[in-house]
């Protein structure tokens, strides 16, 4: 019988992705949900890849099970690097993806084009509950338009432009979308370990 890969999030919109970008692999992949596991991690880490690994490492040891957890987020240069590991909670731990949105755009009001440059960044941390964390990173790089476009991604999406597209990620659709994102990227290289180490 396959293994299983507990993908430790309740983000539905990762959920789906994840099934995309896994699929086709020797494990199951199941959701929190499925193992009937509503635990909220709490994420006091500094930086993406600390945040992944608490959520891993400690969703595993509830589950015993190998676990991929991730942290993600926008970067914007002309904000410092914000909203970053903020990302989720950038205009509130209640706020809505269209109000998150609204909230940066706002701050980047006066900001010119030519100076709007971002990425969205991905650490993903898989945790075997008898073992070690390894981490693998993907980045998508774009610019922030002015104002949001498309109804296809989830987060932040709309607000990413990709030039080589001429659209934003939520335009794209989820095909290029899980081919060149930023999850799609790490996903790739984890995808590949997760093979190389459980399938020999």
């Amino acid at each position: 019988m396959n293994r299983k890969l507990l993908i430790a999030t309740n983000n539905q919109g990762k959920i789906r992705e994840y099934r995309t970008l896994l699929k086709d692999m020797p494990f199951v992949l199941v959701s929190l949900a499925d193992e009937t596991m509503m635990t909220v991690v709490e994420e006091t880490g500094t930086t993406f890849k600390e945040n992944a690994g608490l959520k891993a490492e400690s969703i595993a040891a509830k589950s015993r099970l190998l676990t991929l957890a991730d942290d993600s987020g926008l970067e914007v240069d002309a904000l410092n690097g914000e909203p970053g590991v903020m990302s989720a909670r950038y205009a509130g731990d209640e706020a809505t993806d269209a109000e998150r949105i609204d909230y940066l755009l706002s701050k980047m009001k006066d900001v010119p084009e030519g100076k709007r440059t971002a990425r969205f960044r991905c650490v993903i941390a898989i945790a075997d509950p008898d073992g070690e964390t390894e981490y693998f990173t993907g980045e998508c790089e774009g610019i922030v338009p002015f104002e949001p476009a498309g109804e296809l991604g989830f987060g932040y999406d709309p607000i990413l432009y990709i030039p080589e597209f001429g659209k934003t990620l939520a335009e794209l659709g989820p095909e290029i979308k899980n081919r060149i994102s930023h999850r799609a990227r790490a996903a790739e290289k984890a995808r590949q370990a997760l093979i190389d180490r459980y399938t020999r």
